[in-house]
């Protein structure tokens, strides 16, 4: 007979329960630390060079509402396990993740000791599965480096949730659990009664970009990366950089927000290049803040708030000398594409975070979790949490041939997401060619339908001719009826709603001869405001070869990520698309667009078999400022070729455009 501890890993003592142990375990054992968890002690002991998980369901529990029994799938229940993750390997394991794989309908509402790596905040729906990643300890130390000290090896997360459908005594386990760091296999998952555990080693035939034995994890790669600085350090205090850096080249990030969640009790005493959205110490005044730092003047404190929302300060504070004079702050929250300008694809700012007990020494950091950051353009982001990485280093302010670096250093990963209710975009297309007369329109309700009842939200949009594409939905009605007319086209009664888009953009076939082909762009805005810094990318899947030349904007191929997007932006000087403005008569004459035109021209050289009017003429995909617009369900029909319609609507557009131009 054997017995072990199963309370504590540092010391024997006496155990209440006993379990017969075979001869040859026993000899494995005796080579073995006598230090586990009863019920996972033989686990343990199959699992010495490896990162031991263990799930422990510890109760289940019946809560309202009470249903019958034939709704028992239903039934909520509050469960309480114990997630644990121990090192028992040679390597440190930094930046622990592990996945739990849920599947009885779990809401989590409390992880002690862990965080959702997807910056999701609690509760939170974890049904499909969900990864966790340290928040205290986020590295796991070996056992050879600690002398066998076990706090420094594991980490113990417990999580309390509801689930459904699994009544006790039955056990509600997951169905399955594994370490998500890289350079890892885990194998022998087993489970008994309400415990289960998996072993993960090291895997020599995975690879992975971790340098074992590296004191820092490497940086990563995301559509927007954070990285967070401490540049000066005092026993209750730090100044921290925070830096932006947007590294999608289709997007951009209009007002952004960032957010953050202390998990210490931290607050902000004072910023640089950036202020909280709201500016309040009430929670410092009333809580334990005021109580500990009895003699600091709170009406200066910047944010008490758990989860402060930090936003950017307008251009003309970017000398200001208490609120800016920060590299790359003070940009009104737009931070463009890389594509764009490098030298805009990024914004910084400063805090002076103050700590509280017990971790106010100098040397001791806590980075805030659970990130987030919004754009009012452009797509949702998902981040993850931070992670531990090599100190970044700044160049001397003094202009000397040195760096400094900084004094510990912290990366967040964001990338876009589509498991967010998808954004409605702000942005369509409308295709036309030299062939055929008809414009083939933006989608009805592209950009959102709102509360009507005097048109259809389903009938498709209605084939315009030319001069309709040149004024607003609500002008274009007479020409639509003219034009079905002449075409013998039946209208539906309603009519098909407007696409409700501050910004279409027209992509015309002009010619397609022997030996190449071009296109013409033209850019509307229908808005209110002006675009400042717009830029577009357009996807050419099979013609990008044989791109040649922008002539009227600033054109280049993105070699991300096939070689097959021309990235487009106004000339300098000419990157404003106007608001939408009144008419010469505005008594008479209908509001006219802002508009931006150029033609591109292509060779055949390099795509011999393209097929222009057949589809490879027209994008497959196009971005406005980061947004990806509404293309049309179809494309100009080929079935003949009305040559003279083709030179009058080329001529009618572009007379038409050179007479706003004019009128600018």
């Amino acid at each position: 007979m054997i017995f072990f501890d199963d309370r504590n890993f540092s010391s024997m003592t006496m155990a209440t329960t006993f379990f017969p142990i075979s001869t040859a375990l026993l000899s494995v054992l005796a080579i073995f630390p006598l230090f586990c968890y009863l019920p996972t002690c033989l686990a343990q002991s199959l699992c010495n060079d490896g990162v031991l998980i263990t799930y422990n369901n510890n109760s289940t529990e019946l809560i309202p509402p009470f249903l019958n029994p034939v709704n028992l799938p239903d039934q909520p229940y509050r469960f309480r396990s114990t997630l644990t993750v121990l090192n028992n390997g040679r390597q440190e394991l930094k930046n622990w993740r592990v996945f739990v794989g849920f599947e009885h309908g779990e809401l989590l509402v409390s992880a002690a000791n862990a965080v959702l790596a997807d910056g999701a905040l609690l509760p939170a729906n974890v049904s499909g599965g969900a990864v966790f990643s340290g928040s205290s300890p986020t590295d796991l130390k070996t056992a050879i480096e600690t002398a066998g000290d076990v706090n420094q090896m594991r980490a113990v997360v417990e999580l309390v949730g509801t689930e459904f459908g699994v009544a006790p005594p039955n056990a509600s386990l997951p169905g399955n659990i594994t370490l998500a760091n890289d350079g890892y296999l885990c194998q022998n998952l087993t489970t008994q009664g309400n415990i289960m555990n998996t072993c993960c080693t090291l895997d020599t035939n995975t690879e992975t970009n971790i340098t074992r034995g590296q004191e820092f994890s490497p940086l990563q790669t995301g559509d927007v990366t954070i990285m967070y600085d401490v540049l000066m350090t005092y026993d209750p205090n730090y100044w921290a950089q925070l830096t932006i850096s947007n590294h999608n080249p289709f997007g951009r990030l209009d007002n952004w927000e960032v957010s953050w969640e202390w998990m210490q009790g931290e607050f902000i005493n004072s910023m640089r290049g950036a202020l909280p959205q709201v500016v309040d110490s009430g929670d410092c005044i009333f809580g334990s803040q005021g109580q500990y730092y009895k003699n600091l003047d709170f009406s200066k404190v910047l944010s008490c708030a758990r989860r402060p929302t930090i936003i950017d300060l307008p251009l003309s504070k970017a000398n200001d000398s208490n609120l800016g004079l920060i590299p790359f702050c003070c940009r009104n929250g737009s931070i463009l594409s890389p594509a764009m300008d490098p030298t805009k694809s990024k914004s910084s700012f400063q805090i002076e975070v103050y700590k509280m007990p017990p971790e106010i020494n100098k040397t001791e950091f806590s980075p805030p979790l659970n990130w987030r950051i919004n754009s009012t353009v452009g797509p949702g982001y998902q981040c993850g949490q931070p992670v531990r990485v090599v100190p970044s280093l700044f160049p001397d302010p003094s202009g000397l041939p040195s760096q400094t670096a900084a004094i510990a250093t912290w990366q967040v990963v964001c990338n876009t997401t589509k498991t967010q209710p998808r954004k409605l975009t702000s942005c369509c297309v409308t295709f036309s060619s030299f062939f055929n007369d008809s414009i083939v329109p933006c989608n009805t309700c592209a950009c959102g339908c709102g509360q009507t009842s005097t048109c259809s939200t389903t009938e498709p949009a209605l084939l315009l001719p030319a001069q309709a594409q040149l004024v607003p939905f609500d002008n274009r009605t007479k020409f639509i009826k003219e034009f079905a007319k002449i075409k013998r086209i039946k209208l539906p009664n309603p009519l098909p709603c407007p696409d409700n888009c501050g910004v279409s953009i027209n992509w015309h076939l002009v010619s397609d001869f022997e030996k190449g082909w071009t296109s013409r762009v033209t850019l509307f805005n229908w808005g209110e405001t002006d675009v400042v810094d717009w830029f577009a990318s357009v996807e050419l899947s099979g013609a990008m070869p044989g791109y040649e030349k922008v002539y009227s904007m600033d054109g280049k191929v993105l070699s991300y990520p096939h070689n097959d997007t021309l990235f487009l932006r106004g000339l300098p000087g000419l990157n404003y698309l106007i608001a939408e403005r009144n008419g010469s008569n505005p008594r008479k004459d209908p509001p006219v667009p802002g508009s931006q035109q150029t033609v591109i021209s292509f060779t055949k050289k390099q795509t011999p078999l393209i097929n222009v009017a057949g589809g490879d003429g027209f994008p497959t995909k196009v971005y406005f400022n980061g947004e990806e617009c509404s293309l049309p369900t179809i494309l100009p029909s080929n079935g003949r070729r009305e040559i003279v319609a083709s030179a009058v609507f080329t001529s009618f557009l572009s007379l038409l455009l050179v007479y706003i131009l004019a009128g600018k």
